[in-house]
């Protein structure tokens, strides 16, 4: 069967959208920018607030471990409110936290606030790519395109504004988050209207029920070593590379640039030349040997291998999604929600361990676990071959805005 590739979407068509396609639009890429926002400014925060890296780091692991919990209950909310309340309701959430975020006096109070900035930013993101397939002109394929362009610049965009922003103080890019989103609050309260709710509501234990299909269940177990090894890269790298906010900011606005190209342009066409499991086995694989050579590497190539990390991180994310969502025969937001519960956990555990590893050790092993982790990701998908291959050689790629499902930062 033919794969098709969103990139053949006229650029006429993507561009002449609604205004409530591009309202929501631009607050995911505000939503997005929130993941990267404060890795050049973590060694700032740790300074500013008497910190070490280690508890510096759990503003992370707030983040995402109440992002993998709210997975069960984002498709529970919006399938009951409508998926414009549920896109409010998780806006004000954000900027309500993000704004006392930047008012923190302790590491503890800042943890606290970035577990409910988490909340928030899982009921907007998991929501914003259904609204944007039922509101937009060009059918789902320029949705698509819409939506991934706004992820990826929102992944580029948000270590620059931190940089920008962390420059004067640490507690400016908090406060400049809850202004955007406080826009893309008012702009979606003037254009979007109310979207259709499904026909059936959510359960809270659909996505834990989906995870019973052993296929979804690998690729689930896979992504979760994999998302060990992109959060140690994301979460623990700028303590090593120990640069100025600007410099920091630089660095990883390279890296989310790679991210972004190789999630939207080249992995889509790796996938019809070699098969969705050849590349995702051997972008793991890549992903392993760069980050152990960041970690034994002197100054410059750790620079140049955080950088280099985001283009196997883009590989692997449009990959992953794919087979999430086509090898389950549950519906697509259901399968979503239950991968997703489960790799965000990798997302909440690697910032808490690999500083502390670093203390146990050096600084060098926390990178030897990520590679190991990113192999072991290499090794389910091997192991489980039998499970995936059906769906991943001989179906066209399902997105997630197919059925009006975001996958969180992918």
């Amino acid at each position: 069967m033919q794969r098709t590739d969103p990139l053949d979407t006229g650029a006429g068509s993507l561009l002449r959208q609604p205004k409530a396609v591009w309202a929501t639009a631009g607050a995911s890429v505000v939503a997005f920018m929130g993941i990267g926002l404060v890795d050049p400014i973590l060694p700032s925060i740790a300074r500013g607030l008497s910190a070490t890296p280690g508890q510096v780091s759990l503003l992370f692991t707030s983040y995402f471990l109440i992002t993998a919990f709210a997975m069960l209950v984002t498709g529970w909310v919006s399938s009951r409110v409508g998926g414009r309340r549920t896109l409010l309701l998780g806006l004000a959430l954000v900027v309500v936290f993000a704004g006392l975020s930047g008012t923190s006096d302790s590491v503890a109070e800042l943890v606290g606030f970035r577990a409910g900035w988490g909340l928030g930013n899982a009921l907007f993101v998991s929501t914003a790519l259904a609204v944007i397939v039922g509101a937009a002109a060009g059918g789902s394929a320029a949705a698509i395109l819409l939506y991934e362009s706004a992820l990826g610049l929102g992944m580029a965009c948000g270590p620059l504004l931190g940089a920008l922003l962390g420059d004067a103080s640490w507690r400016y890019p908090f406060f400049g988050t809850a202004a955007l989103m406080a826009v893309g609050f008012l702009c979606i309260t003037a254009f979007l209207k109310e979207q259709p709710r499904p026909a059936r509501r959510t359960s809270l234990l659909d996505p834990l029920k989906a995870l019973g299909h052993g296929g979804l269940a690998s690729v689930a177990a896979s992504a979760f070593f994999y998302n060990y090894t992109f959060f140690t890269v994301l979460a623990f790298t700028p303590f090593v590379l120990d640069m100025t906010p600007y410099r920091s900011g630089a660095v990883f606005f390279a890296w989310g640039v790679l991210l972004a190209v190789f999630s939207v342009v080249v992995a889509p066409r790796l996938q019809r030349r070699f098969g969705s499991l050849k590349v995702l086995g051997g972008s793991l694989l890549l992903l392993a040997a760069d980050v152990l050579v960041l970690g034994y590497g002197d100054h410059g190539t750790a620079v140049v291998c955080t950088i280099l990390s985001g283009a196997f991180i883009g590989v692997n994310n449009t990959v992953y999604t794919e087979l999430a969502l086509g090898v389950s025969d549950a519906p697509r937001p259901v399968a979503s929600a239950g991968y997703n519960f489960v790799r965000w956990f990798a997302a909440a555990a690697a910032p808490f361990f690999a500083p502390r590893i670093e203390e146990w050790t050096d600084v060098h092993v926390p990178f030897v676990v990520a590679a190991v982790t990113a192999v072991a990701g290499a090794a389910v998908v091997a192991a489980r071959r039998g499970a995936l291959v059906h769906e991943a050689e001989e179906l066209e790629p399902r997105h997630a805005a197919e059925d009006g499902v975001a996958v969180f930062a992918d």
